[in-house]
């Protein structure tokens, strides 16, 4: 195994099923990309099911014989999420890998379909009440992850307005969900460890140089980030790295975190690093477990439900 960990690193993935949601488009593409150049058999989980047969031609062009399929999932609206949890049902045997990987960055105030805040709906409560519905199909697999994607901008929560419904902060609002993201990942992991056979880890890409993080932003801001880009970004396949690793070095271990060993996390190449004080506060991830189930109304298998 090299020093620093790289895509050479990754092991042949052959009799693997991974899922990846927002895998049509930059940190996602290039997680999908890299584990079906090793063999893995991947469904790229998409809103925009054009895009992800334009992604999938794409990798299939890279690797050629790549076994990569295309499934519509919108995870902003729980119907959504349903319907392609019974496709995947229907058309998979089995799930090894799943990464939680799609997420929203800091939009203008909007609900989901079923009425909750738009980012803390769709990075979090989405991801949840997909990995409910889907973790029967990996529970029975030895070896078997969960991958989060959380990020740098993981920041505090507050339960008395998950909703954003008093006031709405882009920046607040999107740390929120990211840390909801690690709450939700180390208590799964509590959950799944008695089991043995599926773990929960988390990631972060520190900055990638996509589109995500300025989408949304002012002329100035996006000024300002161009210019600073090159010091602190790395390039999408880079930042994929650390979900790389979480989701296929054989040496890593349920509720780890992995991110960028570089200056500040902006950047580097993975190894495992420390989240921030409020992802680690048990009864903030038992309470979040708890809410997260009474929105959703998706419950987890028998196994994990309770604590």
């Amino acid at each position: 195994m090299n020093e620093k960990w790289t895509e050479r690193d990754i092991p042949d993935q052959k009799g693997r099923t991974v899922v990846v949601t927002g895998a049509n488009t930059g940190l996602g593409f290039e997680t999908a990309r890299a584990l079906a150049a090793r063999g893995a058999s991947v469904v790229l989980a998409a809103r925009d099911t054009r895009k992800g047969e334009q992604a999938a031609a794409r990798i299939r062009e890279a690797a050629r014989g790549a076994d990569v399929t295309v499934q519509e999932l919108d995870l902003s609206s729980l119907e959504s999420v349903r319907a392609a949890s019974a496709a995947l049902h229907d058309g998979l045997p089995q799930i090894d890998l799943l990464i939680n990987n799609a997420g929203v960055i800091n939009p203008p105030k909007q609900t989901t379909r079923d009425g909750f805040e738009l980012q803390f709906g769709t990075n979090h409560l989405g991801h949840f009440a997909l990995t409910g519905l889907l973790l029967d199909m990996l529970l029975p697999v030895p070896g078997s992850r969960v991958v989060t994607i959380s990020s740098k901008m993981a920041s505090s929560i507050n339960f008395d307005d998950l909703q954003s419904e008093r006031s709405y902060s882009r920046n607040a609002a999107y740390g929120q969900s990211k840390l909801a993201n690690l709450l939700f990942a180390y208590e799964l992991q509590r959950r799944l460890a008695p089991h043995g056979t599926t773990i929960s880890l988390a990631a972060h890409p520190g900055v990638a140089r996509t589109d995500g993080p300025t989408n949304h932003a002012s002329a100035g801001t996006r000024l300002a980030f161009a210019l600073i880009s090159p010091v602190i970004t790395q390039p999408p396949a880079l930042a994929a790295l650390p979900t790389l690793r979480a989701a296929t070095d054989p040496g890593a271990l349920g509720g780890q975190y992995y991110g960028p060993d570089g200056m500040g996390q902006f950047k580097g190449h993975p190894q495992v690093v420390t989240s921030n004080a409020a992802s680690y506060d048990v009864a903030d991830q038992q309470r979040l477990w708890a809410l997260s189930e009474e929105l959703t109304a998706v419950k987890f298998p028998d196994r994990v439900a309770a604590n």
